[in-house]
């Protein structure tokens, strides 16, 4: 089995639209796919349509989650939730918070580009983002077709719209110990999506991973583009030692990033764990 647990749509800052995702994931000959965009499951419903209209050789199944924002110790770090009850009350209110505060956050980092000089707009911004989670993907889009930067990873420096950046703005984000609760009061499980990816800035220190273990966090994402092969196998040590899962994901964003589905997979034997300790919701299979 090729299981990519972790991939976006344009409900949030991917290029694939969630029924292209599903079609791709197919097409990719994956047998299962997580749709996990950033704090929202707007993209939920579209994918679940295109998969029972999907017709091909083998059965795929998907896996309903999201991709949440957190911050501890003035670091922001990613977790992944999977198979929880969309309509839990408090996870869904959490998930709303954060989601709102993507768009304020985005009109001031463009405000603040516009307050620099930079010939960018809110509106080409939310045009970028269309129905999606507006987010800093699509900020860096503009600076791109503004000729400013080559690349959204060279937009996320202080030079721009990175950590401490020019024209960086901080946004609201869970607590990830009361994420773990929320999720887990939903009837879902949780995994620390690359909590060793230096590339994108700050990471939290491994007595956090030892913390939220103890929290109940069900598994870290290891096998992932950010993480060289000596910091996987840290990790690998640090889940053996815990008892925690170990998964692996492209971290697909269609064309805003290089990585293809399927690039980086879950064992069958640690996916088939996550269903089993889910109890908000299910896999979906197509026909």
């Amino acid at each position: 089995m090729r299981i990519d647990l972790h991939t976006h749509s344009t409900a949030s800052d991917g290029t694939d639209t969630p029924a292209e995702l599903i079609r791709n994931a197919a097409a990719a000959g994956l047998d299962v796919v997580a749709l996990t965009d950033h704090d929202t499951v707007g993209g939920h419903a579209e994918a679940e349509k295109a998969l029972r209209e999907l017709d091909g050789p083998r059965p795929l199944s998907l896996v309903t989650g999201a991709e949440l924002s957190c911050r501890v110790g003035g670091v922001s770090l990613h977790m992944l939730a999977y198979l929880f009850d969309p309509q839990e009350p408090e996870l869904h209110r959490e998930r709303e918070l954060v989601r709102d505060d993507r768009t304020r956050r985005a009109q001031a980092m463009v405000a603040k580009l516009v307050g620099l000089g930079i010939p960018v707009t809110w509106e080409r911004v939310a045009e970028i983002a269309g129905e999606g989670a507006v987010g800093r993907p699509h900020v860096a889009q503009a600076l791109i077709e503004a000729g400013l930067v080559g690349s959204i990873a060279e937009a996320f420096t202080p030079e721009w719209i990175g950590p401490g950046g020019r024209a960086y703005v901080e946004k609201h984000e869970l607590d990830p110990f009361e994420a773990v609760r929320l999720v887990k009061n939903a009837g879902g499980v949780t995994v620390f999506a690359h909590p060793a990816a230096v590339k994108r800035g700050e990471c939290v220190p491994d007595s956090v991973i030892f913390d939220l273990a103890a929290a109940g966090l069900d598994g870290i994402e290891v096998d992932h583009m950010d993480h060289d092969e000596p910091t996987r196998a840290r990790l690998r040590g640090i889940a053996a030692e815990l008892g925690l899962l170990v998964t692996g994901s492209s971290d697909y964003h269609g064309t805003r990033k290089t990585i293809r589905l399927g690039d980086h997979v879950t064992d069958p034997a640690v996916y088939e764990e996550i269903v089993r300790r889910a109890t908000g919701a299910a896999p979906l299979r197509s026909a």
